[in-house]
């Protein structure tokens, strides 16, 4: 069982964030700390951080990123070095409010990216390592094919609606600062290879074999490009949310990496 559970508000590189905070029940365990996808927050993981802070004892912190859920708002276009920004300004900020010094990331699609920018910066010394859920390293067309899905069914269905009940007045900012800008032409050419051979720490990357937005080009450019040897789980029956498609093996693998590093 997971520990109590704590919420609020915290101010980062100049934006009021919301946070949810599980306690450890592990004496000494590092914290786990979620970083969302392109249209997450807080709310979007729903039991998962709970489920994973149970397998590994480890205390967990989930945030929102500002656009998203109760955070503050953005005004689209969002910056083309918005995961930078996030990886090398608000992140340190958020580890050293919370006093971590013993922080293990899972980062999902975006939070992916996020994560390793971040563990590549030469700045992660908080960290004892990451777990990246489908993340990319470049841009590439079958991930540009089906943002311009998802894009036709904002436009067309009640998708908006749904996002609401997450985002709430942020919808619109949330969805048009992530699609137009992965949509744009000098998005395309988007790439934080240079971020891979900084690599020091653990890494756990899981994608599925019918990610829908990311080839196998992404994480065999991590293995082969990582500063050090990084584990690879591939699921089949499993699409761009690992930890939504295949759950119970994600936590397992999840807790096992944990245990590794102690």
């Amino acid at each position: 069982m997971s520990g109590a559970e704590t919420k609020g508000f915290m101010s980062a590189n100049g934006a009021r964030l919301e946070w949810r905070r599980i306690a450890a029940v592990k004496p000494g365990a590092p914290e786990l700390v979620f970083l969302h996808e392109g249209l997450g927050c807080v709310a979007i993981w729903k039991d998962f951080p709970d489920r994973v802070a149970a397998a590994t004892g480890c205390g967990a912190l989930i945030y929102t990123r500002k656009g998203y859920g109760g955070s503050s708002p953005i005004t689209p276009p969002r910056p083309l070095r918005y995961m930078h920004e996030e990886a090398l300004e608000t992140l340190p900020q958020v580890l050293a409010h919370f006093e971590m010094n013993k922080a293990v990331l899972v980062g999902h699609s975006d939070g992916g990216s996020i994560s390793i920018i971040h563990a590549g910066s030469g700045a992660a010394d908080r960290i004892l390592g990451f777990v990246a859920l489908a993340p990319h390293v470049f841009n590439e067309d079958l991930c540009v094919d089906g943002i311009r899905r998802t894009t036709e069914i904002f436009r067309t269905t009640d998708l908006r609606a749904k996002l609401a009940r997450l985002h709430g007045d942020n919808v619109d900012g949330a969805f048009w600062g992530w699609s137009d800008t992965w949509l744009s032409a000098e998005f395309y050419h988007w790439n934080i290879q240079e971020y891979l051979p900084g690599i020091r720490v653990p890494a756990l990357i899981i994608q599925g074999r019918g990610d829908e937005y990311g080839s196998a080009r992404q994480y065999e450019t991590i293995a082969a490009e990582s500063g050090r040897p990084v584990e690879l789980l591939i699921l089949d029956n499993c699409g761009h949310s690992p930890h939504r498609d295949r759950p119970d093996d994600v936590v397992g693998a999840i807790a096992r990496f944990v245990a590794a590093l102690a």
